[in-house]
């Protein structure tokens, strides 16, 4: 690609080279994964918490544009490791659930989503990024490897000296860090580097001189962070090619001959610091996002018989949006009715989500038989509370449950449930036994809860 949007060194681009310009992408992206998961169709592995094979390929058909590249996944094994980490989804059982924060985050500003997940991220990532740079060997062998938190926040000081709004070619970036002490040294020590190799543990040793070079570890680690995460969140601009024949670097170690690539991540050439990255970065305080685009804000038709009618192009995170609170009864048209709305509000969504979905894309205002139906159903969803789990203590006879109800000290810890039942919840329930064992009773601790 040639152009404004290419690194100043055009004329010696490649001629498979790539520019994308990954802020607005990553602003539908995160909704669209947040959709995903939120419709039970992510699953990570209990121990590793990475993403199944499935999960990558769901994940890859909803990203815009797609993937980086084709065939091997990079933000697509990425997004659900990041919201895990950003504390927007967990594990039950094999199934990432949306947590309260997560679903909140759905009617919260993409870009402010970006930014709390880029520091989680550097905080408290799900693994070590090291570890997807498969080819080096002896990661797992104890007293290798440095701390991978220290090492992402070296990478993510260096990133924020980034100028903005200018590439910057990856050698030069790497000469920046060594030069600026922004080193994410891999190895403990030089013994540890003996352990790390290629293909064979004693003649692929990294421990022979030179053959731990500097781009060799902390560089292919810096591209993991920067392209798999920095780049998927769409802080950087990014300018890549293929990564077979991308760096050399590594080619004068032993076992590396049959390799194309040292990682997946080879072929970045250069980046950009963009708008969203700065606002994630913490170097401005705001972030305007782009002018809503006509085509969608004109993209669907509210019917007064509840149907929605796509009359535009729609993203896959609004697709999704559509699934979770209407049933899809045509490829373009969606149905209203009350039991997916309930159905959504018991799966954690709020309907003022909807709402201002709906009026952002609709040709004109909801007719008055959708505000109705909304108005109806929230109105319905107040009558009832959940007070959480409870221990349900059963009284010998009535007289007991009225005394401990009535007692001062207890009658604040517990709730009348019939005539010689109390309900006490989980949290006040060590408040309980003391105030109980004052009045001269105990709660048996094989108590069932």
């Amino acid at each position: 690609m040639r152009g404004a949007n290419k690194i100043p060194d055009a004329d010696q681009a490649a001629d498979d080279a790539t520019v994308r310009l990954t802020g607005a992408e990553a602003l539908a992206n995160v909704l669209a994964v947040l959709q995903l998961c939120g419709a039970g169709k992510l699953r990570c592995s209990e121990k590793t918490q990475r993403p199944s094979a499935a999960t990558v390929a769901g994940v890859a058909e909803v990203l815009a544009g797609g993937d980086f590249y084709p065939t091997e996944p990079i933000a697509a094994f990425a997004w659900p490791l990041l919201i895990q980490a950003g504390g927007l989804a967990e594990l039950a059982g094999s199934r990432l659930h949306l947590t309260a924060k997560g679903h909140a985050a759905l009617g919260r500003p993409p870009a402010e989503t970006i930014r709390t997940l880029w520091r989680s991220w550097v905080g408290k990532a799900v693994i070590d990024e090291l570890s997807r740079v498969e080819h080096i060997k002896g990661q797992r062998t104890a007293n290798t490897l440095t701390s991978a938190k220290t090492r992402r926040q070296a990478v993510a000081a260096a990133l924020s000296r980034c100028p903005a709004g200018e590439w910057v070619a990856i050698d030069d970036l790497f000469d920046t860090m060594r030069r600026g002490g922004l080193s994410p040294t891999v190895a403990r020590s030089d013994r540890a580097l003996w352990r790390l190799y290629f293909t064979d543990p004693e003649y692929g040793s990294l421990g022979y001189a030179g053959y731990a070079d500097w781009p060799i570890l902390e560089g292919r680690y810096t591209l993991a962070v920067l392209f798999e995460y920095a780049g998927t969140l769409g802080l950087f601009d990014l300018d890549y090619t293929d990564p077979a024949g991308a760096r050399d670097d590594f080619r004068g170690n032993w076992g590396t001959d049959e390799l194309e690539y040292l990682s997946r991540y080879d072929g970045l050439r250069a980046v950009r610091l963009n708008a969203l990255g700065a606002y994630a970065l913490g170097l401005t305080d705001r972030y305007q996002a782009p002018t809503a685009d006509a085509a969608v804000a004109g993209a669907l038709k509210v019917l007064p018989n509840l149907d929605i009618v796509v009359t535009g192009e729609l993203p896959p995170a609004d697709r999704l949006m559509l699934d979770a609170y209407a049933q899809r009864t045509a490829d373009r048209v969606w149905a209203l009715r009350e039991a997916t709305l309930l159905a959504a509000l018991d799966a954690g969504r709020g309907l003022d989500q909807l709402r201002e979905f709906l009026a952002a894309r609709a040709t004109h205002e909801l007719p008055n038989p959708v505000t109705t139906l909304l108005a109806d159903v929230t109105a319905r969803t107040g009558r009832l509370r959940n007070l959480g789990v409870v221990r349900l203590v059963e009284c010998a006879d009535p007289a007991l449950a009225v005394l401990i109800a009535g007692d001062r000290r207890l009658r604040g810890l517990c709730q009348p449930v019939g005539d010689r039942h109390l309900a006490v919840t989980i949290d006040r329930d060590p408040e309980f036994r003391k105030a109980l064992r004052a009045l001269g009773h105990i709660l048996p601790t094989d108590t069932p809860v």
